[in-house]
């Protein structure tokens, strides 16, 4: 009999604690192996439990959500973390992708979009609200920086294939995804991406994956 997908859910209140317990055991596949109120419950469960996911609030009492993934990377805990907020705060998803946390759930679409991320999370994929990612792309559209400007126009410089690697990496496919996608190598996709940071000017280490998510129509 295959084993359950177990997850731990964290987070203050407990009428989303109980919103999220009956979205995740509508499938029979998964089980809520505890849930936490604060940081510091949260990092003791994962820790006793090792679940597979642990759904976990950003702004958790006591230790928030960004300390507890940190404490759990230095002791190299391989649950992985699926981050519930009702922040569309460009700065935070910056510091989760940094923390390599592989979901970005918004609070007000909760229980439809923790389904999808713990399916897309659990295939080894990355997963963000569809509405945290057209916020980004009004809020990209509507800049009028040199810089946005300068980045709108490289797009056109971009080759066929590359601008199909950027749509690849749009839908968060990693540069073996991406290679098999293509048939080729991923050494050549880690050059295509370098060469796509190149011509649109990108620097540091998830630039180009948030301008293919700020672009992802442009770039179909």
């Amino acid at each position: 009999m295959k084993d359950k997908l177990t997850i731990l859910i964290a987070d203050d209140h407990p009428m989303i604690r109980d919103s999220l317990r009956h979205a995740i055991e509508s499938n029979t596949e998964w089980e809520v192996a505890g849930e936490a109120q604060d940081g510091e419950v949260a990092i003791e469960l994962i820790n006793k439990l090792q679940p597979a996911i642990v759904i976990l609030d950003i702004s958790m009492p006591v230790r928030n959500g960004f300390e507890v993934v940190r404490a759990l990377r230095q002791k190299k805990v391989q649950t992985q973390v699926i981050f519930l907020t009702m922040h569309r705060n460009e700065d935070f998803f910056q510091r989760a992708l940094d923390l390599d946390v592989r979901g970005y759930v918004l609070k007000d679409s909760a229980v439809i979009d923790v389904v999808s991320a713990i399916k897309a999370v659990s295939r080894g994929e990355h997963y963000t609200s569809p509405a945290l990612t057209s916020y980004l792309i009004r809020k990209r559209s509507g800049g009028s920086s040199a810089a946005s400007s300068e980045q709108g126009l490289g797009l056109h410089s971009l080759s066929p294939t590359e601008r199909r690697v950027l749509e690849l990496i749009a839908e968060y496919k990693t540069s073996k995804d991406i290679a098999e996608e293509l048939n080729t190598s991923p050494r050549t996709v880690e050059t295509h991406r370098t060469n796509i940071c190149q011509k649109l000017g990108l620097h540091g280490r998830h630039a180009l994956m948030k301008f293919a998510l700020e672009n992802k129509s442009s770039s179909e």
